[in-house]
């Protein structure tokens, strides 16, 4: 250390200062998912933008009403953004047409138990959005699978109205809820491919106007959903872009592409009886969930070897639950089971560190107690 003609100090230690903050990079992440919230509202109605309106401001209240209750400074930790992502990916994954009731429900665990009961950001084990998510979907299936809003061309060529969409979210009338679902709400189109498949040929399922990208319905070499498609491009987009950013790295979202696109095509090579590739990788939540919601760094696995592996465990648990499973889209499910294996795969694959050679992998083995006490006998005796 030396001082120079400015009266400054010198040190050597390292100067360079990132730029960002997890309040920076939160935000960033919501504002990537812009084109994909943009395609939903196009293709399928206001709800989802209703939706993340509902999940923010129930979000913000829970996470400040929590922090009050514990002592933590409130404005400080608000402001990381770190509440809102979550309030955002729940808005954006739950159906459009969902009762005002199940966002609340869905946000408030997630923000109570997933992430404030483990300490708050940074401590908390699984991914807090689909915890929530997996919550509502488990309790609530009625109106977790029956409220997904119809693209625009299957219901004469307009989605549905701002002021019905508040209504069926809003409503205390069942009768009126119901009404107005009906006409604007159908299935998804894993959850329709998947059941038509067990009594129809491909040729015939693809002829479903669900399948069609206009009004003249679908043909067997379309194996695209009308609106899914530019939706999953759409977060695609955002995805690339958090990537060119570098926010998160590619190992997870390529990994878990690669092995969900893998096992469709060596166990989906029969469009008569199973899904095929195109419509498990450009519908339901694959592209938000291998870019904006496997990505979690808190709850995900962290080595670079690692990621490669979760992200792939990911993909591969989504093919096997759309496939043989209850539910049409497992993204939640899948990731939810690779947090608990996140850690156990962070222990075995750990890089070697700069000067050893040979990385330090597994548990450490525990000492021999017997042996410890023996030479602590010999220390006294000696």
């Amino acid at each position: 250390m030396a001082i120079n003609s400015a009266g400054f100090v010198n040190i050597t230690s390292p100067h360079a200062h990132g730029g960002n903050t997890t309040s920076r990079i939160m935000m960033t992440v919501i504002l990537a998912t812009i084109p994909g919230v943009a395609a939903l509202t196009y293709f399928f109605g206001w709800g989802t933008l209703i939706n993340i309106v509902l999940a923010s401001v129930t979000a913000l209240s829970c996470e400040a009403l929590i922090l009050k209750m514990r002592k933590r400074p409130v404005g400080f930790i608000l402001k990381d953004n770190s509440a809102l992502l979550t309030a955002v990916l729940l808005g954006i994954a739950l159906p459009p047409l969902a009762p005002w009731w199940v966002t609340v429900v869905a946000v408030s665990f997630s923000m109570v138990f997933a992430k404030h009961l483990y300490g708050g950001l940074g401590n908390n084990p699984f991914n807090p959005a689909m915890v929530g998510y997996a919550l509502v979907l488990i309790s609530f299936p009625v109106q977790m699978t029956t409220t997904w809003a119809v693209p625009f061309f299957l219901s004469d060529g307009q989605t549905i109205s701002f002021s019905d969409s508040l209504n069926v979210i809003f409503s205390n009338s069942a009768a009126v809820a119901t009404t107005l679902s009906d006409a604007y709400s159908g299935a998804t189109p894993l959850d329709t491919y998947k059941h038509l498949a067990s009594n129809q040929t491909a040729l015939e399922i693809m002829q479903q106007p669900l399948f069609a990208n206009d009004t003249q319905g679908g043909s067997a070499s379309n194996w695209f959903a009308g609106g899914w498609e530019f939706v999953n491009i759409a977060f695609l987009i955002g995805g690339l872009a958090l990537l060119a950013l570098r926010i998160f790295t590619w190992h997870i979202p390529l990994s878990l592409l690669a092995a969900l696109g893998t096992c469709s095509l060596v166990f989906g090579w029969d469009a008569d009886m199973y899904v095929p590739w195109s419509l498990h990788i450009f519908t339901g939540a694959t592209m938000m969930g291998a870019f904006f919601i496997a990505t979690d760094p808190v709850s995900a696995s962290t080595t670079p070897l690692g990621k490669i592996i979760y992200g792939a465990g990911i993909g591969i648990l989504i093919f096997v639950i759309r496939t043989w499973g209850a539910y049409p889209d497992a993204v939640a499910f899948a990731v939810l089971l690779m947090n608990f294996a996140a850690p156990f795969i962070d222990t075995y694959t750990q890089p070697r560190t700069y000067g050893h050679v040979k990385a330090k992998r597994g548990m450490p083995a525990k000492p021999d107690a017997n042996k410890d006490a023996d030479k602590n006998v010999d220390h006294k005796e000696g």
